[in-house]
This record gives C-alpha cells, structure tokens and sequence, in this order.
C-alpha cells in the first residue's frame, strides 16, 4: 500500500476541488449544494424523474426480486411498499406526454407491476399513496391503460380506510395522527367514484376534533395521548392537512389557515442556506428536511405567507432540493443514503425499507414542487441574498410554546449567523424519553445532535446519577416552569424538575430523590447550560457520568477542558465534575447522527458521593462562529 504525504498546499487544493458532501462534516452550517440557486422545478425534473426513471427499469427488469444495495425490499415486510411503488412509478407516466412514444411501454410495464404488487401487504400511508396515484391517472386519462380491470377491482376492496378503523370510527393501534389518513382516503375513494362523501365528513370530524384536543390551545399536535411529545410531526401535521383538504377538492378554514401560520413561523426562524431541517425528535435526515419544504410550500400555496416570504421559503425550498440532490443521493449506489458514510437512522426507516424511502421522499419534492409551480414559482431563479433576508427578517431568538400545565413545553430558537440552534424543552413520552433526540439540549447542525433510538446508556450532555441502589436518573421528562430572558446579546433559558427521569422502562418514570434547576445561556459562537442538583434529604450516589459526542476531532485536554483542532465545536469545558477524557469514537454505531458520524467522545464523572448540598454542573462549548 502506497501513502501519499500532501503538503498544505496540495491539501488545499485538493480540497477546493473535492464534492460538496465530502467537506461537508468540517463545517455543515457554510455547507452549499451545488445547485443550491437552481430553480427548484428544474432541480426536481433533472433530478428526482432521472431516479425514479432508473427504479422503474430497475423493477421491470427485476421484479419482486429487486435487489438494491444489498437489500431485497419485496422480503422486507415494508407494508407501505406497493403504494409507495405506484406512486413513485406513478409519477412518471404523468409526467410523460401524451404523445411521447415512450408512454405506451411504461403503462404496459406500469400494468405488470401493478399485477405483481396487488396481493403483497399494503397498510395506512401505502393505501394512501396508491389511491391518491389511482385519482391522478383517472384525471389524465390514463387509468384504464395503467391498471387491468381485475386488478383495479382488487384494489377498490383493498384501498379502504375500513382497513385501519372499527365500525365504530375508532383508530385501531395507531397514533391519533393517522385519522388524517383515513379521511383523505375516503376522499379519495369518493373521487373514484367507490363511495360517497358520508364517511369523508364524519372521518373529517374526528380528525379535526383529535387535533384540537391533543395540540392544545397553542396549535401543536401531540403525538401522544398527552404526554407531551411534540417533534418534527407535531410542527408538520397542519400543512398535511391543509395539503389533504386541496388534494380532495376542499379549501381549508381560515381557522386551520392560522394554525398553518404557527408552522410557518417555526419553519421560517429555523431556515437556512445549508438546506438543513429539523434538528431534534425522531425520522431526521430527509425527513427533517421535506417536512419544512411541506409547511411552506403549502402556506405559500393558500397566501398564508406574504410576496416577500414566499420568495425566501421557496428560496429555502430550493436548497432543501438541491442538498437531497447532492448529501442524501448517492450515485453509486442509484439511491438515497440514510445508512451509510456514519450515518444512523430509527429501527423504523431501516435499510430494509430502502426502496419504499427513495419512492416516499422523490414523492415528497414531487408533489412540494408542484405546489410550488401552482403557487407562481415554477422555473423561477431562487432569490440568492437569502441569509441576508433571514438576518434582517427572523428573529434571533424565538420561543414557541407547545403546552403548559403540570408540565411546561416548548421549543426556543437561537440564530447565530449561518447556525440555528434548537432547544426543544419536551416529554420524549413513551418509547421515545431515554432517546436522545428528545432530550432538552441545544440542537445544532455540526455542534450537538442526538442518536436515533440511542436510549440511556450514554446519554448525550445530561448528567446520568447513579444511585447507590443501581437506579439510574437523568434529567429528561418532567419539565416545569419554562422562562425566557434576554441580557443584551445573551438569551437565557430556565426550568425545573422536581423530579428526575428514571431509566430502564419504555415510559418515563418519576424519581423525586433528586431535584434539578436548569439554566442555558445562548450567545455568539457559545452555549452554556448551568445544573443544579439538589437532594431531598440525604442521598447516596454511587457516580455521576456526563458524557458529549461530539462531530469535531484532533481533541487536546487540560484539566477539564477540551479543545479541537478541526470541527465546529472549538471547546468544550465542563465544571463539578472530578475528571474527563477524550477518545476518539472509531466508528462506534452509538455515536451516529442521522448526518455523520460523531467523532470524539468526552466523558467527564465523579466517584462515589453523599449528597447534602446541591451539586452544580456546568458545560460550555465554544463554537466557530459562521461568517455571513
């Protein structure tokens, strides 16, 4: 094996010339796709057809023994697979014209698809993929050539709500959400002409009447039964919606227009030129990503945004486009990459579901950029001043309340140059509260990130307590008493716990031997977050971890300080703790974020201790501050 030894020089130039994506990890705030100022239908066209184009070969030529990457997606039990094969292949046919030669091979192979899909499993959101696509070829025209008359019987049985609710309109072992589904399918059904609008009204109640309960007065859905879990979804459900009322030839209330208006809002103050998303809670990369690109491009759509913002959402829209083009496709592999290079996904979207993730997210620019071609935009030249625009127009620090009661939640948003900071101040619920996505941290593109389905067993900048009985606690779910401040350029953010999070049980468990007041302070190129523990009584500890993954690496210690040569995070400094180390993760799968991998772990404890006094602890990390 032969090493090359490259100079500074030569190392820059090699730099200068290397993909966006590869310096993408040293500095994911300034990254640029490189048809970032590419109109977006011109990205979508060039771009998501030529994909989808290749699987539809791809599948004609394999059949349900596809193979892609490795992974053979008819033997992974997706049951959203065939409505997401039609859909995506859907595209395509309506996207050739009526008198492309080509058109009459794609709906006989479209037609033998169909045939070998129709008896495979196919739930909920793929039921609604197929008969949204099975509406669209009916309006071109194109049915009847699509889909054989025997299959398209077998799909009018099978494509039913009935599938997924009781006689008695109750969901049956699904999230609250999922009546949105079940009404735009009945929608749907009733523009096949497979039944008429009664069902659609009543499942239209209960989606509303489940949405008004569980988001609260402030608008944001729970994706519990009150628990008070808000992540991506929560902020994205009111533009599915309103974009469920268009498809099926409703017009959204005004009422639903204003809650659309809060998303909006959200999804304005956390834009950004790097294309990035959300930052916090589960189903990230893409996701994160689109579900932006949704909100407003819909809100453009109904004029729920006004000229000037419709101009930088779209300009936004346009980069989330091009950074799919460019970070999340790989062209070796003829598809997106949730999976590889570092990065770590949910159990849920597994590389099991490889192909049904390609079809869900192309279909998602697809039909985004459609609305953003209905709402005026279609080949227009994204505006390019769009962090200027973002600097002048959004707020630096914003505070978004979810719900208020017993417990306090809310998500606070910190602008620093081209970095959004996002503390999201959450129940991560059942399931969800030892995983570190939902923790009350600082959430940054390149600075913190938390670990899909990472649960506690290093739990990302919070302090874990081991007790002297084994319990181990950490401060995560129960949030009091939110406050917000301002000292000059310095935000500050405060709660309580009067409780901390046991660990060990799929729900959040109350353990009151311990109390916790939090403080953070954001400012310019910094991040603090000040502890302090309290014992009720006297309490034996057995130690106390604190532990940060972090994306920079070529760590330098001193005492309790640790300083990086390459990365965002510049330093990183803990106090009240005895003793830290830093190691670098070597690949480790339980220092993954849905982006790349973490590249070094520090971890700071102290030994046994009786506590009578409270104990502070405090971390800060430095950052690079982005140039604009």
């Amino acid at each position: 094996m032969t090493f090359l030894r490259l100079n500074s020089s030569a190392l820059a130039v090699l730099l200068a010339f290397a993909p966006a994506s590869a310096v993408l990890a040293q500095s994911p705030a300034s990254y640029v796709a490189p048809l970032a100022t590419t109109p977006m239908n011109r990205i979508v066209q060039d771009n998501a057809y030529t994909q989808l184009d290749f699987f539809f070969k791809k599948l004609v030529a394999e059949k349900e023994g596809m193979v892609l990457d490795g992974a053979s997606p008819f033997k992974s039990g997706d049951k959203f697979l065939p409505g997401k094969v039609a859909a995506g292949l859907g595209h395509v046919l309506l996207n050739t014209a009526k008198d492309d030669p080509s058109l009459a091979q794609k709906l006989k192979d479209y037609r033998a698809i169909a045939d070998m899909t129709v008896g495979m499993d196919n739930h909920t959101w793929g039921i609604y993929y197929y008969i949204g696509t099975l509406v669209k070829l009916k309006e071109a025209g194109l049915l009847e050539r699509a889909v054989s008359p025997a299959t398209l019987e077998k799909l009018r049985k099978q494509l039913d709500w009935r599938t997924f609710v009781t006689p008695q309109w109750d969901l049956i072992s699904l999230p609250t959400n999922y009546y949105g589904v079940a009404f735009s399918i009945a929608r749907l059904r009733m523009l096949m002409g497979w039944e008429d609008d009664s069902a659609g009204k009543v499942l239209l109640e209960k989606m509303l009447t489940h949405y008004k309960k569980y988001s609260g007065k402030y608008g944001f859905s729970d994706e519990t039964d009150g628990e008070g879990r808000f992540d991506r979804y929560s902020i994205l459900l009111i533009a599915e919606i309103c974009e469920r009322f268009l498809e099926t030839g409703l017009q959204p209330t005004d009422e639903l227009k204003g809650l659309l208006r809060k998303a909006a809002d959200i999804a304005l103050n956390v834009a950004n030129t790097a294309g990035d998303g959300f930052s916090f809670g589960r189903s990230l990369g893409p996701y994160g990503e689109t579900a932006l690109v949704e909100i407003l491009s819909v809100s453009a759509y109904l004029d729920v945004l006004t000229p000037e913002e419709k101009q930088y959402a779209y300009a936004f829209s346009s980069r989330v486009a091009a950074r799919y083009m460019d970070f999340w496709y790989d062209p070796s592999m003829h598809s997106l990459d949730m999976w590889g290079k570092g990065r770590r996904t949910d159990t849920y979207r597994g590389k099991h579901r490889i192909l049904g993730e390609n079809f869900s997210l192309l279909h998602q620019l697809i039909y985004t950029n459609d609305t953003w071609n209905k709402a005026g935009f279609k080949d227009v030249q994204p505006k390019a001043d769009l962090q200027a625009w973002l600097d002048k127009n959004r707020p630096q620090f914003s505070t978004t309340t979810f719900a208020q009661g017993e417990y306090d939640r809310a998500l606070a948003i910190f602008r620093d140059g081209k970095h959004v900071v996002s503390l999201n101040m959450i129940n991560g619920g059942i399931s969800q509260h030892d995983n570190s996505p939902y923790y009350p941290l600082p959430f940054a593109p390149g600075i913190v990130s938390g670990v899909a389905d990472s649960g506690g067993a290093h739990p990302q900048l919070l302090p874990k307590f081991t007790m002297a009985d084994g319990t181990q606690l950490i401060g995560a779910a129960w949030i009091k008493d939110i406050k917000t401040g301002k000292d000059g350029q310095r935000y500050t953010v405060t709660y309580r716990q009067d409780e901390l999070d046991r660990l060990g049980k799929r729900s959040p468990v109350k353990d009151g031997r311990i109390k916790l007041q939090t403080a953070y302070t954001l400012e310019h190129g910094m991040m603090t977050r000040t502890d302090v523990y309290t014992p009720v009584g006297t309490q034996d500890v057995d130690k106390v971890t604190l532990e940060f993954a972090s994306f920079s690496d070529q760590a330098t210690l001193n005492s309790n300080t640790v300083t990086f040569r390459q990365g965002d995070v510049k330093e990183y400094s803990v106090s009240g703790l005895q003793q830290c180390q830093a190691a670098p993760t070597n690949g480790d799968k339980n220092f993954m974020a849905p982006y790349g991998p973490m590249k070094t772990l520090v971890t700071c404890s102290t030994g046994k201790l009786t506590m009578k006094e409270p104990l502070t602890i405090k971390w800060t990390i430095k950052y690079a501050a982005s140039e604009n």
